[in-house]
């Protein structure tokens, strides 16, 4: 299963001759490329795949689709990894 995840934009500089950023995924700093999204800008939010970023989205998508993702993580702690539903 793939999953993208969204990060807010910290900041933008160029690494290695590509259009890279510093992005906030729920507390979490990582670094992604920004290439294939030239629009984008400090403060917005993007969805990122295997360190790239693929798309942009609005602050409100972001947020409903971190407090989703935080809900799964909750869940697996709750009932165990592996541990099937009835």
């Amino acid at each position: 299963m793939c999953l993208a995840i969204p990060g807010k934009i910290l900041e933008i500089h160029e690494a290695d001759g590509l259009r890279t950023g510093r992005l906030d995924f729920g507390g979490a700093i990582r670094e992604a490329c920004l290439t294939y999204v030239p629009e984008a800008k400090v403060g917005d939010y993007a969805i990122v795949h295997v360190g790239f970023a693929i798309n942009m989205l609005s602050e409100a998508e972001a947020l409903a689709t971190l407090e989703t993702i935080r809900q799964i993580a909750d869940l697996d702690v709750e009932i165990g990894p592996g541990t099937e539903a009835a």
